[in-house]
């Protein structure tokens, strides 16, 4: 779909439902477990049969605040309402939520470019059950059949509802991004889209720029990815100006993505408040932290991802790289910047502890048990002294968290990592020059780049034993001698 969106403004908000890690679901007794045998963890409870009450689960009410406080929000007295519909996934055909009345509201979430976005709630509620549809694609319309599976009916979600601040998808992705950092910071969540832990809606809308009204808004529904969440609302932002510029009025409806055709298509017409025909939920009393509860909340509350961010910068000196900055990020986010900081304690260079982590570490991260910080600090350090070239010292990192060995220099002096003699270097130094003239050639005349087909080279011939510094620095002593 081509359209011309400069005389547009995309307006976005999102509703991330997000499952809560704990033991057992929200009003009953039955384990909170993703992946087991379909209707097996299930109780009279959570089926909504007669005689069945619910009771609430107070882990469940401290993550909810653990997340209101780390999304700046104030946490008050809330109440619960039944949100009543007709589908399937919900067997007592009401859904138990917080309405008019949330635990958390008025709060906001701070990206990593400085922008903010607000946040209008943060609620409780229970989840629904899983249907699938088997046959026709896995579309209801022409599926051979649907089955549900009730086992996610009832476990514990917070719906976090942002105000309508967001202005692209890629704002949208970055938004979600962080909130699953803190989701996952906060040990409220595990934040796993594909497993369905984490979930997102899009409310998006056009309108002209400079206008201040709202356009017509359509929501996308269950987007569990951050790449079908920037396709869907690029897509929808597109069709949605389509259709003002041919005359047409956008339907304010409830709208499907499809990942594989990448466009969205209408499921219903989008639902009111009003619709859902909410009213007290009459079986639970209402919801009132004290000041107290709140207050240990608060104080569980580990360092959240922006702080964890700025204290890589400030070990890197305050002004990194661009590139640099996309380490920290993927760092963080990864929950490898204890290693970074640990190395740092060291004493090993900041920015090459960074650059091990967000590569080397984050490339195996199933074997990040076995790798001991200390010995990851020790193995930058060699590297910085020159005892080990960049090759050599991921090879180390790779045998320490496949093994779980704890000695760095036992590891390179078993893979025969001892360092070159300078005169060895030049010999092969001078050994390369020779067989690649044209390419020496062009090193002289300023082609600095060529360093690294040399080092290539001499790595090859000294199977990886050769430090790539001291390669450059032959290099740069051969040519200044011949400019002699």
């Amino acid at each position: 779909m081509s359209v011309d969106r400069n005389s547009f403004e995309t307006v976005i908000g999102l509703e991330v439902h997000c499952e809560l890690l704990t033991a057992t679901k929200l009003f009953c007794g039955c384990p909170n477990v993703f992946g087991e045998e379909p209707n097996t963890n299930i109780c009279p409870v959570c089926l909504g049969l007669p005689g069945s009450l619910p009771v609430l689960n107070s882990q469940a009410v401290e993550l909810a605040m653990r997340i209101g406080l780390a999304l700046n929000c104030e946490i008050r007295p809330s109440s619960f309402h039944r949100k009543n519909y007709f589908y399937p996934d919900q067997a007592k055909d009401y859904q138990i939520s917080q309405y008019d009345e949330p635990i958390n509201s008025n709060g906001f979430l701070e990206l990593p470019d400085g922008s903010r976005v607000g946040v209008t709630r943060a609620h409780l509620e229970e989840d629904t059950g899983k249907t699938t549809h088997v046959g026709g694609g896995g579309r209801v319309h022409s599926a051979e059949r649907s089955l549900v599976d009730y086992n996610r009916s009832g476990v514990p979600l917070v719906e976090i509802v942002s105000e309508p601040d967001i202005r692209s998808g890629a704002q949208a992705r970055a938004y979600v991004s962080e909130l699953r950092s803190i989701l996952v910071a906060t040990r409220a969540s595990d934040g796993k889209m594909e497993e369905g832990s984490m979930r997102v809606d899009a409310n998006v809308s056009v309108r002209p720029l400079g206008a201040t009204e709202f356009g017509t808004r359509c929501e996308v529904k269950n987007l569990n990815s951050l790449r079908s969440l920037t396709r869907a609302i690029d897509y929808e932002a597109a069709r949605q100006i389509e259709l003002i510029n041919n005359g047409e009025e956008v339907q304010q409806e409830t709208r499907h993505w499809d990942e594989d055709s990448g466009s969205t298509s209408s499921m219903r017409s989008k639902e009111e408040a009003y619709d859902y025909r909410y009213f007290p939920e009459p079986d639970l009393v209402r919801l009132a932290p004290d000041d107290a509860w709140i207050a240990s909340v608060r104080e569980s509350l580990g360092p959240l991802p922006a702080r964890r961010r700025a204290k890589l910068v400030s070990l890197l000196g305050g002004s990194p790289s661009g590139p640099e900055m996309d380490q920290v990020l993927a760092t963080v986010e990864l929950d490898l910047d204890f290693l970074v900081i640990e190395a740092a304690k060291a004493g090993a260079p900041a920015a090459l502890a960074l650059a091990r982590a967000s590569n080397e570490v984050a490339s195996n991260l199933d074997a990040l048990r076995s790798l001991d910080p200390a010995a990851f600090s020790t193995t930058v350090q060699m590297e910085s002294r020159g005892d080990l070239s960049s090759t050599q010292a991921k090879a180390v990192i790779a045998e320490l968290m496949s093994t779980g060995r704890t000695d760095p220099v036992a590891v390179a002096r078993d893979k025969g990592f001892e360092a070159m003699s300078g005169e060895l270097i030049a010999q092969e130094v001078a050994k390369a020059v020779s067989e690649a003239p044209q390419e020496w050639k062009r090193y002289l005349s300023g082609e600095e780049k060529l360093s690294q087909f040399f080092i290539g080279k001499v790595m090859k011939a000294t199977r990886g034993k050769a430090n790539g510094k001291d390669v450059v620095a032959e290099l740069r002593r051969l040519s200044a001698s011949e400019g002699e």
